[in-house]
């Protein structure tokens, strides 16, 4: 996979790009990372990338034309046709299905803005997916774009050194992870449940599927609204519910 990312400040990207899961992924050929500063493609003498807006009103909106050249130099690129994503607090809500989506492609571009806003043009005619990471304010889109970045290249095949480890986080499943405990099993008095000490794997998948079950009851009970749940998760919801 190759990610592209237009901002205005390349160098926030440095640390990110080569640590961690995104080192592990370019040192195994799984992924390549540019942070292109889309100044670089703004007309004129002294490069500007922001206007007033027609109409009068408060601060600065980005013009559509670096935006519009930058992109069509990293397409002229590609082998594939990128995926261009507009950071933005408008677009869809970010979830780990839109990961798995992004992760099935070859060719990602991020847009990450500052000042006011987009040109409508931008948002119009230039992308594919506007995305929104949560329903609050950040100075520009560049944090959002690492965070996506992340969730999309620890899902590639090969990059994380278990396979099993993406299949089983929060979310994956449409539920929260179940519970973690490693050695020592007794810790100042507080000790590990029997049942993962029991080396009975079957009751252990039994126990970590209720826990699993039980966390996102408590916590995101949202997301089992969006679960076909089987009568015997629906029986022990009922018996949790009686007992609090």
């Amino acid at each position: 996979m190759k990610i592209d990312v237009l901002t205005l400040f390349p160098e926030m990207f440095e640390g990110v790009f080569s640590s961690s899961i995104m080192k592990k992924a370019s040192e195994k050929n799984k992924a390549s990372f540019r942070a292109v500063n889309f100044r670089d493609f703004a007309e004129g003498k002294h490069k500007v990338v922001d206007d007033y807006p027609y109409g009068g009103g408060a601060g600065m909106v980005l013009k559509p034309q670096p935006l519009f050249d930058a992109v069509e130099a990293l397409k002229g690129e590609a082998e594939a046709a990128p995926r261009i994503i507009l950071m933005c607090p408008q677009g869809e809500r970010y979830t780990q299905k839109k990961a798995e989506e992004l992760s099935k492609e070859q060719h990602l571009i991020f847009l990450c803005g500052h000042y006011e806003g987009y040109d409508e043009r931008v948002r119009n005619h230039l992308v594919t997916d506007e995305i929104s990471i949560g329903d609050y304010v950040l100075t520009g889109g560049e944090l959002g774009a690492m965070v996506i970045a992340d969730s999309v290249v620890r899902l590639l095949p090969g990059v994380l050194g278990n396979e099993q480890s993406a299949v089983l986080d929060s979310f994956s499943s449409g539920m929260l992870e179940h519970p973690h405990y490693t050695r020592p099993a007794d810790f100042r008095g507080m000790k590990v449940p029997d049942v993962l000490l029991s080396g009975n794997h079957k009751h252990i998948e039994e126990w970590r599927a209720e826990q699993s079950l039980k966390r996102t009851w408590e916590r995101r009970p949202d997301l089992l609204d969006l679960m076909n749940l089987t009568d015997q998760e629906k029986e022990k919801i009922k018996r949790w519910e009686s007992e609090k």
